[in-house]
């Protein structure tokens, strides 16, 4: 079901658009905004082999670009279409094998400041957590009133 909260400052088909148009390598990757509310986002990264690293398990950059892409949505949910919001900081914990499935990414708003925003992420598969991250994007001047 995809929805979008009644505040959200952007819609998935919106966010979808944009990192089609803007972010071309990211769509590649088969990764999707499914649902989106203020302060709030979750992304799927389909499952393929593509995405494998040697041992067969899905390759840490890519649960890496998830966790960004899964960022931005939640920085545009509340400040709307900034394409200059840029990250400044991603940490990210890989906590174990991910299963042979699509990854999920929730991501939450900690704090949205005039300048910085700090987001966390979870990545689960088949429910599972798999990942955590933590980042800092950067806002442009004047996009948060």
């Amino acid at each position: 079901m995809v929805k979008c909260g009644p505040m959200s400052k952007i819609s998935p088909a919106a966010f979808n658009d944009l990192i089609a148009t803007e972010l071309p390598s990211t769509v590649d990757s088969g990764v999707f905004l499914r649902s989106i509310e203020p302060g709030k986002a979750e992304m799927v990264l389909p499952y393929s082999e593509r995405l494998l690293r040697p041992g067969g398990t899905i390759a840490g950059p890519f649960m890496m670009l998830l966790a960004d892409v899964c960022m931005y949505a939640v920085v545009l949910s509340l400040l709307g279409e900034i394409k200059l919001a840029v990250t400044t900081n991603l940490n990210i914990n890989f906590l174990r094998k991910p299963a042979t499935t699509d990854l999920v990414a929730v991501g939450t708003i900690i704090k949205m400041g005039k300048r910085l925003a700090v987001i966390e992420v979870s990545i689960y598969s088949e429910d599972d957590i798999v990942a955590h991250a933590t980042g800092t994007y950067s806002i442009p001047p004047g996009a948060v009133a």
